[in-house]
């Protein structure tokens, strides 16, 4: 037609390598009529990129707070300005970032992919340190601050230029939907992955709790025996657990680099670039994006604080010392099964009906987790539930922020070097809310009396993590759902912006 790009030239197979000869088989034959469709080797490539954040993210999540007070000992109060600091710092980094891959010139490798391949080596070395208790008591809350944030900027380092590859690896709405669904399910079996390397290694090393004043007293004459109660203390454990972790962290990198090529943006010779402010005030004045990322944002952050929590309400509310840890695989397995069918679910009733009901679906199981009584049986059905409303929180904001940069596109076509911009501002609000969440419900739980490495805790420690499991985030979730009420993308606009970009470009 005239319009379409040369998407790659084509060599005589003689002078490839080994790995181009990979690349080819990921790709498919180009023309210069048309771009391919992605092949599902590309697609799997691309997915397995998203791995690595979500399996430290998991862990991080589910045993980094549960780690800081019993296996480091470090007071609530020390473990709450760590938890809240690094993920601060994390969400400034996130816009910085992204305004930076965004005026990164062209390579050889592309735009975004140096930033993947530079942070590597040093974000798994960063990730290794934060499992290890130094020998010196005076400075271990300065350890695991300066660590834990260095550890969270390399890793943005590599998740906002990945974020952004949706946007440069297809310019099909269709097949980025369909790659989006690739990574969305990687990266909930990555969250699977990470949840049983921590849980079950961790688990398997196990030393005896420290009895405590509050412990002895239980029955009221101060001498009752402590039945056989284990916790996960072994730091050595915690250490295992990172090093299989770091090592899949650099096989994903090789994977995602070895079988992606990123695709030029072709319209970007005749488009004039930005600055960061000006970006941002284009970013935040553009309604739609506003209106998804707060409601996401609500919802995130009630996932998050189910997230922060969930083990110590697992190890203390419900008794379920020596099964935290599967119940917590075991939700992250039902998300990942899930994410098929809410991948169909989309496409057939459209993405605005499966943010409702897949997010609201977690709401009655959330109730019913606090109202009944230590019920290891009721807590896997439980577990099992919530799992399939995970899945839509990983999958639907991904899915729906390619929709809102098309439509900017649309509104803005002759500005070019947003897409990062809208990428990283998401995960900015997203993981500024996680790390005042974690520092807020770490900090009450300090209020409440917490104990560490206690084989009990108080009443008011169990009352305070059932509201930080069960009200507080259903409260957020109402929130986040009356916002995405106003969202104003729906599946006749989608399909109208994408009709008018394929004449566009």
């Amino acid at each position: 037609s005239g319009k379409s790009a040369l998407a790659c030239v084509c060599v005589n197979s003689s002078h490839l390598k080994p790995s181009d000869h990979f690349l080819s088989c990921c790709k498919g034959p180009v023309t210069k009529e048309r771009r391919k469709p992605l092949s599902v080797c590309s697609k799997l490539c691309y997915a397995v990129g998203g791995a690595p954040y979500q399996i430290t993210g998991s862990a991080l999540g589910f045993f980094l707070q549960i780690y800081l007070l019993d296996v480091a000992q470090l007071d609530p109060f020390y473990a709450s300005i760590i938890l809240f600091v690094g993920r601060a710092w994390d969400a400034v980094t996130d816009p910085c970032v992204g305004f930076l891959v965004s005026r990164t010139k062209w390579t050889r490798f592309g735009r975004m992919m140096p930033w993947v391949l530079l942070s590597t080596p040093f974000a798994v070395t960063c990730y290794f340190l934060i499992w290890y208790v130094p020998a010196v008591e005076q400075g271990k809350v300065l350890w695991y601050l300066v660590f834990y944030c260095l550890f969270q900027s390399l890793q943005t380092c590599f998740h906002v230029p990945y974020s952004s590859f949706t946007m440069f690896i297809s310019d099909d709405q269709k097949e980025r939907d369909s790659a989006t669904a690739y990574r969305m399910t990687v990266e909930v079996l990555g969250s699977v992955v990470g949840t049983a390397i921590q849980g079950q290694i961790v688990g398997g090393a196990i030393t005896p709790c420290i009895p405590t004043e509050y412990d002895l007293d239980r029955d009221g004459n101060g001498t009752q025996p402590l039945r056989n109660v284990t916790r996960s203390l072994d730091d050595t454990a915690y250490m295992i657990a990172s090093g299989v972790i770091c090592a899949i962290y650099v096989l994903c990198a090789t994977i995602l680099f070895v079988g992606v090529k990123e695709q030029k943006d072709i319209s970007q010779k005749k488009a004039k670039p930005i600055t960061f402010c000006q970006g941002l005030r284009l970013v935040m004045g553009h309604g739609p994006y506003v209106k998804l990322v707060l409601g996401f944002l609500f919802i995130s952050l009630a996932f998050m604080l189910m997230e922060g929590n969930f083990a110590l309400f697992l190890t203390y509310a419900l008794d379920h010392r020596e099964d935290f840890q599967n119940i917590l695989l075991v939700i992250m397995l039902s998300g990942t099964i899930s994410i098929p069918f809410w991948q169909w679910f989309l496409t057939r009733f459209g993405k605005k009906t499966a943010v409702y009901l897949g997010i609201t679906w977690a709401v009655p199981f959330m109730i019913l987790m606090v109202c009944i009584k230590s019920n290891l049986v009721i807590s896997y059905m439980v577990s099992v539930a919530t799992g399939a409303s995970v899945a839509v929180a990983f999958l639907l904001p991904w899915s729906m922020l390619p929709d809102v940069v098309d439509d900017f596109k649309l509104k803005n076509p002759d500005i070019r070097g947003y897409e990062a911009i809208f990428f990283s501002f998401y995960v900015f609000f997203t993981k500024f809310a996680s790390g005042v969440s974690l520092g807020i419900s770490t900090l009450s739980l300090d209020f409440a009396g917490y104990v560490s490495r206690g084989c009990y805790q108080p009443e008011s420690v169990i009352l305070t993590l059932k509201v930080l499991v069960s009200p507080v985030p259903v409260a957020l979730i109402a929130i986040g759902l009356l916002i995405l009420k106003t969202y104003p993308i729906d599946e006749e606009k989608r399909k109208s912006n994408r009709k008018l970009l394929q004449e566009l470009l």
